[in-house]
């Protein structure tokens, strides 16, 4: 069963020097459970679908449902059933971990006992159990991007979207998000939708890619089968795969000039 699903969603913006076309019509749907790798160059709409699909920025056109709940007609509905996780982050580095936490589950109504616990549970599951009195400056890179995963999921959402959320991070830091995004689909059957740049983690986490260009969507597929119909081999890299889709492979070698 389909927990998203949006049809020929779109989205214009009004500028001095006309109109942007950032989102030209997507159609896309996601399951209970898996992992959508969204896919794209800079510029082509990922995080604008992103934050039309969490309620953050309203399409001028198409549609979407969002675990059962419609974008337009019922947004709290949406946001009560998501998480959302953007490229910057969002914590106070001057509170601590715990407090964190237990104001982002007061933010969604829990009871503060429950709140309370969901924070608990939430820092045992995701690794940083011993710091959750510690202000959250004081924590690293990867442990403030788990503090980040922890504040959307602490009122248990159908789906999490993460944008970007292993940029800047060190080689171990991201194999424990990697080592993350898989368990929060075993452990919680949550519905997870990235974004990223880095397409061996996109290879390695996908269960399902959609590639965005220009606004629409260019291909989608498993990665297996994205690599087999653009490069001819499943064996080949998914970056490979992008570039053809894309069409922003390098340069023939024809056409490079040489110096003479």
């Amino acid at each position: 069963m389909a927990v998203i699903t949006a049809s020929g969603l779109a989205r214009t913006f009004t500028t001095k020097r006309g109109t942007v076309e950032a989102v030209r019509g997507i159609d896309l749907t996601a399951e209970r459970g898996e992992i959508l790798g969204l896919l794209g160059p800079n510029g082509a709409g990922k995080t604008t679908t992103l934050r039309m699909l969490t309620t953050l920025l309203a399409p001028t056109g198409g549609s979407a449902t969002v675990a059962g709940c419609d974008l337009a007609r019922d947004p709290a509905g949406v946001r009560r059933s998501t998480g959302y996780v953007a490229q910057s982050g969002g914590v106070d580095p001057n509170v601590s971990v715990r407090e964190e936490l237990v104001t982002q589950g007061r933010l969604y109504r829990l009871p503060k006992a429950e709140a309370a616990a969901r924070a608990e549970e939430l820092a045992d599951a995701l690794g940083f159990d011993g710091l959750l009195d510690r202000k959250c400056a004081a924590m690293s890179g990867g442990q403030r991007r788990r503090l980040d995963i922890a504040m959307g999921l602490v009122h248990r959402p159908a789906v999490l979207f993460l944008d970007e959320p292993t940029t800047g991070l060190d080689p171990g830091s991201r194999a424990g998000l990697w080592e993350l995004v898989r368990r929060l689909r075993t452990d919680f059957g949550t519905t997870v939708v990235l974004t990223t740049h880095y397409l061996d983690e996109a290879d390695a986490l996908a269960d399902r890619v959609v590639v965005v260009d220009q606004g629409v969507v260019a291909a989608e597929g498993t990665p297996r089968a994205l690599k087999t119909e653009y490069t001819g081999s499943p064996d080949a890299s998914l970056q490979d795969a992008f570039l053809a889709i894309t069409g922003r492979g390098p340069a023939p070698a024809d056409t490079i000039p040489v110096a003479v």
